[in-house]
């Protein structure tokens, strides 16, 4: 009787088109594939590119809508770093007398704040880029890397109209523009690429560990005093171990404001850069937005889910 059953059921396979075949290879012969599988980096950086617009126009409205509960709306972009620079300068330059042996204080401060908070929102942002969009994420089928990306635009798009506000007191500080503020440009091209690269390494980070966005910001406030946003690190460093002057120079951020700084400031020279500095703020750019693509990109068919 069990010899006759199993008998029957393999003559109705073999009557069947599909008799036989593994789910595996039904799939492959249909052309089906698996919903929201990851699709190849390089098919993966194709999607991404064809979703640059709505990258773009997210950018933007987030950038419109975020102060639209504050009174002074979206003057809070460039409050907010000038109050910083208030504050440190109270605290740092007249209290603690940091300032000294830097000459134009007030710019070189400015500058620092200006730029190490870009890196800072770009990060903060980042770590909420998925875990804050999860509506957004369910509904629609798009590269999860643009989450990030756009957020890192975003700062971007208020820092430029900061820097107005950055020049402009560079400018009341003695600073007379020349060729050299034309660096202000790559440099901020490759910070961005490295902020980009950290925001997708902790929107990652962020869709899994809840708790990262509330100790972010002592991550980065032990970051920025290590940096020399509000002192210089040639003059805090002389008599230092060599192998801290090196990770201090190397600092990424602290590479960053150097490369704005000579930019900006006549009196920050060259000799006065750690050595092979635009060699290293690229270096650092390559390491976190290629590194950081591709660690967000393997774990893509699992944001949004669960």
């Amino acid at each position: 009787m069990t010899l006759h059953t199993h008998a029957s059921a393999a003559a109705q396979d073999l009557d069947r088109p599909d008799g036989g075949l593994s789910a595996a290879d039904l799939a492959a012969k249909y052309g089906l594939s698996v919903s929201g599988a990851r699709p190849g980096l390089v098919e993966y950086t194709r999607q991404l590119w064809g979703r640059r617009h709505f990258i773009n126009e997210f950018a933007k409205a987030r950038t419109q809508a975020q102060y639209t509960d504050a009174r002074l709306g979206q003057l809070w972009q460039v409050m907010t770093p000038l109050l910083n620079a208030a504050v440190y300068y109270l605290i740092f330059g007249l209290l603690l007398g940091t300032d000294r042996g830097v000459d134009n204080f007030i710019a070189f401060l400015v500058t620092g704040i200006f730029i190490f908070t870009f890196t800072q929102s770009s990060i903060m942002s980042g770590v909420k880029a998925v875990a804050g969009n999860l509506g957004l994420i369910r509904a629609l089928h798009f590269p999860r890397a643009s989450m990030p990306i756009a957020f890192t635009l975003m700062q971007l798009q208020q820092l430029l109209m900061s820097m107005l506000v950055l020049f402009s007191i560079v400018l009341m500080t003695g600073e007379v523009p020349t060729w050299s503020w034309l660096l202000a440009i790559p440099a901020l091209f490759i910070q961005s690429v490295f902020n980009a690269g950290l925001a997708l390494v902790v929107a990652r980070l962020g869709s899994k560990m809840t708790d990262l966005a509330q100790l972010m910001p002592f991550i980065l406030r032990t970051w920025m005093y290590t940096s020399g946003v509000m002192y210089s690190i040639a003059n805090f460093t002389k008599d230092a171990p060599y192998l801290v002057r090196i990770l201090l120079d190397i600092n990424p951020i602290a590479v960053y404001i150097d490369l704005m700084r000579f930019a900006l400031i006549d009196s920050v020279t060259s000799e006065q850069m750690p050595p092979h500095v635009w060699a290293v703020a690229v270096g650092w750019a390559l390491v976190a937005g290629i590194g950081g693509y591709v660690y967000f990109w393997k774990a893509e068919e699992k944001y949004g889910r669960g």
